[in-house]
C-alpha cells in the first residue's frame, strides 16, 4: 500500500520513533482510503502530530504528481519545539476590531512568546477561509506586535463536490471544517509567496469605491483608466492579456516606491460598461493604491526564481512544504514538475543534497505578503524550515 511504502522510506532515513510532525498529502482514488492511511502512518511512525489534506495533486522532491492517485509524506524531527494542533470548529469567532475576541483566538490557535508559524488546511465548502485567515492574522499581529508570524497552508482541492475532501488531524478524519498547527520553539519557518505577476500600468489611487467595486482611479472613471492601460499594451503583453487582467493592491501605503512583494494580487472580475465601474476579487477602499498586472508562465517562473535567489543567501533549509495552485502545474507551464523542480534545484541542504520537499495542489494558497497573511489564488506558497541555531 502507498502509505506503507512512504513509511518505509521514512524509516530508512532513520526517523522512525523520532517524528514530531508528519503531514500527509493525498490525491486521486487514494483519498477514499485516507483514514486507513493515516492509521498506518500513526502505527508505523508514531508521529507527535499528524496532519493531512486531500488535493488534485501532490508534490515531492523535484516531482509533482497531478490528477493521479498519490501520497506525499513530510516527516520531521524537530527537537526543542512544541506543536499545538487545533480545529477550526474549536476556534472562537473574532472580528478584526474586537481585541478581546482576537486575543482569545490567538490563545486558541496556540500563540506563545516563541511562536514561529501557523499551518492551516481548510475544506472550501464549509469554512469561509478568507475571513478566517484575516481574523487569525489580526489576532497574531495583536499578540506579536514586533514579529511577523506567517499563516501558511492551503485549501483542499480533490473534488468540487461538498463532502468529498478529507482532512486529518491525528486520529480524526473530517470532511468539513479545517485543521491546523502552531509551531513554537527552537525552529525558524521562513516563507515566500510567488504571485507570478508583473505590473503593466502606473500606480493609481482609488478615489471612489464601495466594497469590491472600484468606481474611480485618480479622479477618473475606472473603466477609462482600464481601457487606457489595455490599449497601451504591446507585443507579448497583449497576448498575455488573454489570460486575464489583475490588480495589485499595495500592502504598505507608507512606502515611497512599490516593487515585487509589495502588492496583493487579485482578479478583475468584471466591468460595467454603463457605470464605468470595475469589480475585483477583494474589498477595496478610497485612498488605497493599485496597479494593473498580467500573469503568464514566463512571468510566474521568473518571479519564483527571483524570490528563491534571496533564500539562497540564508542558512540552508532542512526541509520545505509547498502549496501551489491547481491552476499552475501543467495547466500554466505546459510541462510537469515546474515549481518543485525549480525549488529543489535552487535550494540545497547543508550537506548539498536536494531540499526535502512535500506539498499539494490547492484550491487556494495561504501565505504572508508584508506582515499580513492572506488567501491567494494562482500562487506558489513555500514554507522553509531552518534550524534556529547552527
Amino acid at each position: 500500500m502507498a502509505a506503507e511504502a512512504v513509511c518505509e522510506d521514512i524509516k530508512a532515513a532513520g526517523l522512525a520513533g523520532t517524528v514530531d510532525l508528519a503531514v500527509m498529502f493525498v490525491s486521486g482514488s487514494h483519498v477514499k482510503d485516507m483514514e486507513e492511511m493515516a492509521s498506518i502512518i500513526r502505527d508505523q511512525l508514531e508521529p507527535g502530530t499528524l496532519l493531512g489534506v486531500s488535493g488534485v495533486g501532490v508534490v515531492g522532491t523535484h516531482v509533482e504528481v497531478e490528477d493521479q492517485p498519490a501520497i506525499s509524506l513530510f516527516a520531521a524531527s524537530l527537537p526543542g519545539t512544541e506543536i499545538h494542533p487545533f480545529r477550526y470548529q474549536d476556534l472562537p469567532h473574532a472580528e478584526p476590531g474586537d481585541e478581546p475576541a482576537l486575543r482569545r483566538l490567538a490563545d486558541a490557535i496556540g500563540s506563545q512568546d516563541d511562536l514561529r508559524a501557523v499551518f492551516f488546511f481548510a475544506d472550501p465548502f464549509s469554512v469561509p477561509a478568507s475571513s478566517v485567515v484575516d481574523a487569525m492574522s489580526h489576532a497574531l499581529r495583536l499578540a506579536h506586535p514586533e514579529e511577523h508570524i506567517p499563516i501558511i497552508g492551503g485549501i483542499a482541492s480533490v473534488s468540487p463536490t461538498p463532502g468529498s475532501n478529507v482532512l486529518i488531524l491525528n486520529d480524526n478524519a473530517m470532511r468539513v471544517g479545517a485543521v491546523g498547527i502552531a509551531i513554537t520553539g527552537d525552529i525558524t519557518v521562513d516563507t515566500l509567496v510567488s504571485q507570478g505577476c508583473k505590473p503593466v500600468s502606473q500606480p493609481w489611487v482609488i478615489t471612489d469605491a464601495q466594497r469590491n467595486i472600484i468606481k474611480s482611479l485618480g479622479g477618473r472613471r475606472a473603466i477609462d483608466v482600464l481601457h487606457e492601460t489595455v490599449n497601451a499594451l504591446q507585443g507579448e503583453d497583449r497576448k498575455i492579456l488573454k489570460g486575464g487582467l489583475f490588480i495589485g493592491r499595495v500592502i504598505n501605503e507608507y512606502k515611497d516606491r512599490f516593487g515585487r512583494g509589495d502588492f496583493l494580487i487579485r482578479t478583475v472580475l468584471g466591468v460595467d460598461q454603463r457605470s464605468g465601474h470595475l469589480a475585483v476579487g477583494d474589498m477595496v477602499r478610497v485612498g488605497q493604491t493599485i496597479q494593473f498586472h498580467l500573469r503568464d508562465a514566463e512571468t510566474a517562473s521568473e518571479d519564483l526564481n527571483l524570490l528563491l535567489e534571496a533564500q539562497k543567501l540564508r542558512q540552508p533549509a532542512i526541509g520545505g512544504l509547498l502549496f501551489t495552485c491547481n491552476a499552475r502545474g501543467r495547466v500554466l507551464f505546459k510541462r510537469a514538475d515546474h515549481d518543485a523542480a525549480v525549488i529543489c534545484d535552487a535550494l540545497r541542504t547543508i550537506d548539498d543534497q536536494a531540499l526535502p520537499l512535500s506539498g499539494f495542489f490547492a484550491a487556494g494558497e495561504l501565505g504572508p505578503v508584508g506582515d499580513e497573511s492572506f488567501l491567494h489564488g494562482h500562487t506558489a506558497s513555500l514554507a522553509l524550515f531552518r534550524q534556529r541555531r547552527p
